[in-house]
């Protein structure tokens, strides 16, 4: 039978026994940010940071394990639910059906994480040589693009007449893929500036 957790102190004994089913140097934790119900971290014998969570106080019994990643804003963290039938047995499930999922994971992190250090690569190449076309131009790096603004106040400085600002931005994609230009100002100064944009080499 089930058992039904339903006091943190409780599920803290709980939790270690679970932990110690787990192996000889898994420790538990607080976990303060899990704010729906009772909760305890689990840290097993491979550092892999378990949390233990009861999501549903009128079903006690009914546990939810999730395993923790190390950027878990890219990648969900893999979970399972289990019954509280004896600690031993969520330790077997967790050994069972939990570790596979986090392996499996945690091989598709690294493989997110290469893809965007490629990308990220590929983007800063484009952006230098369209930089390189546009002196004195200024760089930020957007949420996986870049953004590259020159701008230029013609005419002799103290000068009186309307300021015209002229202005140029280029946003660079993703991976360089594409890129777009948004250009405004006199001709005699934005025609140079976009012929040499078309002279920026490919990779």
């Amino acid at each position: 039978m089930a058992e039904e957790l339903k006091t943190q102190q409780q599920f803290d004994a709980f939790a270690e026994e679970v932990a110690t089913a787990l192996g000889t140097h898994c420790r538990t934790a607080s976990l303060p940010g899990y704010g729906r119900g009772l909760a305890r971290l689990i840290v097993d014998d491979e550092d892999r940071a378990l949390r233990l969570c009861q999501p549903d106080a009128r079903r006690p019994q009914r546990l939810k394990v999730f395993a923790g990643l190390p950027d878990e804003e890219r990648v969900a963290a893999p979970s399972i639910q289990v019954s509280t039938i004896s600690a031993a047995h969520v330790a077997r499930e967790i050994k069972r059906r939990l570790y596979p999922l986090h392996a499996q994971t945690m091989g598709q992190a690294a493989q997110l994480t290469a893809y965007q250090q490629t990308e990220a690569h590929d983007r800063r190449a484009v952006a230098a040589a369209v930089a390189a076309a546009l002196p004195g131009a200024r760089i930020e790096e957007e949420h996986r693009r870049t953004r590259i603004s020159w701008q230029h106040v013609p005419g002799p400085a103290g000068q009186h007449r309307p300021v015209q600002v002229d202005s140029l931005s280029v946003v660079v994609g993703t991976s360089g893929e594409w890129v777009q230009v948004d250009a405004c100002g006199r001709p005699d100064s934005m025609l140079p500036m976009l012929t040499a944009l078309t002279q920026v080499p490919r990779e």
